[in-house]
């Protein structure tokens, strides 16, 4: 089997501080495995709750994962590559998509072995868990607000004299944007307000 490609991550926070020391550990793992160090990719101080569209070294990576130029991500900790698990298992997902793995140095974790695939997967499990959470919070939070007679949606400035306005102001064939503007009412509520005045 040939040795594996790589490409090398590493992230700081904040500009005083140096990837350096990542750095060098990475290379030496990468050395003592045999492994070819195709690209090293730095962000540096941007913090890892940054998405992928802020952090332009991890984009640069993950284009050149789709274009094949390694086949094995080495970090050195999972909190380089992100702060957030959502933004994680999508990062994990994006690479395992393209066939490439990942290497975490200080968990020990490495998806080309079949325990680093398992824990990536229960990984997959908790973030899809934890949005299903969050759906069904945010359902059940909008339902005792129902229940509760808490009209939902964005507040609205529509009361007999606005409406009024809308029927006049058209009736001189001013425009529905111009009333929309006029008015700070949507193009949507001055056509339902004109058809039940119709």
């Amino acid at each position: 089997m040939d040795a594996p490609r790589i490409a090398i991550y590493t992230r700081v926070s904040t500009s005083s501080q140096s990837t350096e020391n990542q750095r060098h550990e990475l290379l030496r793992v990468a050395q003592a495995r045999n492994w070819e160090v195709i690209g090293e990719y730095t962000d540096a101080g941007i913090s890892g709750a940054k998405t992928r569209a802020d952090r332009p070294a991890l984009d640069a990576l993950l284009k050149d994962a789709v274009r094949g130029k390694f086949n094995l991500v080495s970090v050195w900790s999972i909190d380089r590559l992100g702060r957030s698990l959502q933004h994680l298992i999508e990062t994990v997902n994006e690479l395992q998509a393209v066939g490439v793995d990942l290497y975490l140095h200080q968990q020990a974790l490495d998806t080309t072995t079949p325990s680093g695939k398992l824990a990536f997967s229960i990984f997959g499990a908790f973030a899809e868990f934890e949005r299903s959470l969050i759906r069904e919070r945010v359902k059940a939070g909008l339902e005792r607000a129902k229940r509760n007679g808490t009209k939902l949606g964005r507040p609205s400035n529509l009361n007999d004299t606005v409406r009024a306005a809308i029927v006049a102001l058209r009736a001189k064939d001013v425009s529905i944007r111009k009333i929309a503007s006029q008015l700070k009412v949507g193009t949507g509520t001055i056509y339902s307000v004109l058809s039940a005045a119709a």
